[in-house]
């Protein structure tokens, strides 16, 4: 069961938990008068939760906000906010072809589910409009392909597609209890790996030295015992460029994209989350199950958890 608390606010981009490059991404995207950003991600990871972030930091009396969602989950005044409802055939794609007539500026539309509302959504790009949606993919690039299967033109994607962020949730250690440990075996070895693959302006000012330092869940009051407090995302963010452009119309590959990624310094949700692990926000344990691998139990013995 997904329970939202209207009360609590639409989080900004920092509660998020985007930071360094990938809020610079974010807030060079939204600030364009046209283009898609797709965000991307598992069922339950955040995405409409960023996507209400972006429409409270570019709302104002200035612009036309539309959104089309499924279902409404947070009233953000000021937006035109509209509920699809298919068993009247109000769907993503026929709500979208009606908002069009009504000359918005930023478009909402909560999901990219099939190969209209994917039509639909690239033309409005295409338009003039600043278009926000989601997608079902594992990573930022993999948005590239996703389109492609949804029929969308090669030539047409590096001529809207602004952002794609991928993410996922991992829970925040609680702050009053969480306990320092030092990271040894499998998973220090794995840290050491991942984190020097990480462009040196993207630690945050982490450094690994002789004894590498975790954080474990302990538990307390103010956490209920559970050890963590909250969660926090980490993230993905592939800006579209020339060189990007390049590949998805010469020599489109998931490998040739994720090689021009690592070029541009594209830095991974894991690695995203060890810097998040290294600074103590969340455990390492969390990154690695958030980013599809397990850790058995002798393992995570093995770190001290």
């Amino acid at each position: 069961m997904r329970i939202l608390d209207p009360d609590a606010g639409v989080k900004t981009f920092e509660d998020l938990g985007l930071e360094g490059r990938n809020l610079e991404l974010m807030k060079k995207a939204i600030d364009e008068p046209y283009g898609l950003i797709l965000v991307t991600g598992p069922t339950g990871s955040g995405k409409s939760t960023t996507l209400y972030a972006v429409l409270q930091a570019i709302n104002s009396d200035k612009i036309n906000i539309i959104s089309l969602e499924d279902p409404v989950e947070y009233f953000c005044e000021g937006v035109n906010q509209s509920q699809v409802r298919p068993e009247i055939g109000f769907d993503f794609a026929s709500g979208l072809r009606s908002i069009l007539r009504q000359d918005p500026d930023v478009i909402m539309v909560g999901e990219v589910r099939d190969e209209e509302t994917a039509m639909l959504t690239i033309h409005s790009a295409l338009t003039g409009h600043l278009v926000l949606s989601t997608l079902h993919t594992n990573d930022s690039l993999g948005v590239v392909p996703r389109l492609v299967d949804l029929k969308i033109q090669p030539y047409l994607i590096p001529a809207t597609l602004s952002l794609a962020l991928a993410q996922r949730l991992v829970r925040r250690l609680c702050p009053d209890c969480k306990k320092e440990i030092e990271a040894k075996g499998y998973l220090r070895d794995k840290i050491i790996s991942e984190f020097n693959d990480i462009p040196l302006k993207a630690r945050g000012g982490v450094k690994l030295g002789g004894q590498i330092r975790l954080w474990e869940p302990v538990g307390c009051p103010k956490c209920n015992r559970q050890g963590f407090s909250g969660r926090i995302g980490i993230f993905e963010a592939m800006e579209m460029t020339p060189e990007f452009g390049d590949i998805i119309l010469k020599n489109l590959s998931e490998t040739a994209l994720g090689g021009e990624g690592k070029r541009q310094g594209l830095i991974t949700m894991r690695q995203d989350g060890i810097i998040k692990a290294l600074r103590g926000i969340t455990t390492i344990e969390e990154v690695l199950k958030a980013t599809e691998e397990e850790i058995s139990t002798t393992l995570g013995d093995d770190a001290g958890g």
